[in-house]
């Protein structure tokens, strides 16, 4: 996807008060043993002067992404999934008459080309392909009029899923949780129409869920009016909207694959604990 800047606003600093981005690819990213974020342009980085949930410039310190190891995209103070978001996930279950809520822990985050390990006690373990939302700024009692006032961008996430746990256990703290369980990347994308772009995953190459945004149960707007009713969101904070179809498992050895149109491919291998 061709990457838009605006001359002006790179020489000048993004208004976040405003909710002004230019359209751009923001990645976080290991270099010379730093961490930094920077704007993507082909196949190269370039530096941001500080985090994008501050006023920033993009500097001319320039690595070829070839060269840097992606991270997450984000470090979250809370990270907050959907479930049963999709019809075609349903199967059975009665459609949620409102967002169906749960928590993620930020330590359970990854980034791209990190290891999901798969737990030893776990009988099945699933990847979930998710739109993931990157909140903007701190937020709380939003409406579904200004709600994406407060969405710096997008993200491919996995909302990895350990089903047994799911099923037995008298909540999903680790069936959702555990570590590496939300792999996410391979950057922010400020600008697609996140009401109409298609989600796929893929296992070893093969397709086994693609579905559109179209097809939310609960889109955007109305999460973001749900979830700041009751919790403050702050700059970081993630929200993985929920899986279509049916989600397939993950063997040790395998390579799950997230794809969001308009934003990249997230790609993470699987290995068995220990």
């Amino acid at each position: 996807m061709k990457l838009l800047i605006n001359v002006s606003d790179v020489e000048a600093k993004t208004d976040n008060a405003t909710g002004g981005n230019t359209s751009m690819k923001i990645a976080r990213y290991l270099a010379h043993g730093q961490i930094s974020y920077g704007a993507v342009e082909g196949d190269s980085v370039k530096e941001l002067s500080s985090s994008p949930f501050e006023d920033y410039t993009i500097t001319d310190h320039t690595h070829k992404i070839s060269e840097v190891q992606l991270l997450a995209p984000c470090e979250p103070t809370k990270v907050l999934a959907i479930g049963l978001n999709y019809s075609s996930h349903l199967h059975d279950r009665p459609a949620p008459v409102e967002p169906m809520v749960f928590y993620k822990t930020p330590t359970s985050v990854i980034g791209p080309g990190e290891l999901i390990i798969r737990p030893k006690g776990t009988e099945k373990l699933d990847a979930e392909a998710e739109l993931v939302i990157v909140i903007k700024d701190r937020c709380h009692k939003l409406t579904k009029a200004n709600a994406m006032e407060h969405v710096l961008g997008y993200t491919c996430g996995n909302d990895v899923s350990a089903r047994d746990w799911q099923r037995d256990d008298r909540n999903w703290w680790r069936a959702k949780s555990s570590d590496t369980f939300s792999p996410a990347g391979p950057w922010i994308e400020t600008e697609i129409d996140p009401h109409n772009v298609r989600v796929t995953g893929r296992i070893n190459g093969t397709e086994v869920q693609s579905e559109t945004t179209s097809y939310l149960i609960f889109d955007i707007p109305t999460i973001m009016e749900f979830v700041t009713e009751y919790v403050t969101l702050e700059a970081g904070d993630m929200i993985y909207t929920g899986t279509p179809g049916e989600p397939q498992e993950m063997h040790d050895g395998d390579v799950c694959e997230i794809e969001v149109e308009g934003i990249g491919l997230l790609s993470n291998p699987i290995k068995l604990e220990g």
